[in-house]
């Protein structure tokens, strides 16, 4: 199971629009195609409805089954807003719409069906490679930061430097060493 992730407000503003946009497109698109209108009036309202519950679980990274059961409400809740939208339109004269009605028939349900499914997977597969990217870019984040810290800061305490003693053997502590340049001492005294 993935670890679990907040995610900052933006973010989570910007996954709900997705979100919203798939839902509302999916529903709006298929509803035209059945033969409704969709004004602008339930578009907006459309998309509201489709934010609002994105809005609300996009703080983290949600599962398959959490995506169907989202996608599956919202598509409910838009069949019911536009078909409510085609009774009005109807009852006022303005549009005409084979499946008028609050109750889908089983062909809308089956195609309602393919679609939460097909859509569900979809974002399933966008919603794990998101948050691969995101874990991803934290960690190099992290080695940055770590990196561009200051060095002296993260270093360990070392031990003051002391020069090591020389060991000199008392059997030749009569031999002069005349290898190298005169010390200063004897090269005034020779």
């Amino acid at each position: 199971m993935p670890a679990v992730t907040s995610a900052a407000t933006p973010l989570r503003a910007a996954r709900a629009a997705v979100f919203a946009v798939v839902a509302f497109t999916l529903g709006g698109l298929a509803h035209v195609f059945a033969g409704g209108v969709v004004p602008f009036e339930s578009a907006v309202t459309a998309i509201a409805v489709c934010f609002v519950p994105a809005f609300l679980l996009a703080g983290r990274e949600r599962s398959l089954p959490v995506i169907v059961v989202t996608l599956a409400a919202t598509q409910a809740a838009l069949h019911l807003l536009f078909s409510a939208t085609d009774v009005i339109a109807e009852a006022a004269g303005h549009a005409e719409h084979p499946h008028i009605g609050l109750v889908p028939s089983l062909g809308m349900l089956i195609m309602h069906g393919w679609a939460i499914a097909l859509t569900a997977l979809w974002m399933s597969h966008g919603e794990t490679l998101l948050w691969s990217l995101l874990r991803r870019l934290a960690v190099r984040l992290r080695i940055v930061q770590v990196l561009s810290a200051d060095p002296i800061a993260h270093e360990p305490a070392r031990a003051p430097f002391r020069e090591p003693a020389v060991l000199r053997s008392a059997l030749l502590a009569h031999e002069l060493c005349r290898r190298g340049p005169p010390h200063a001492t004897r090269a005034h005294a020779v």
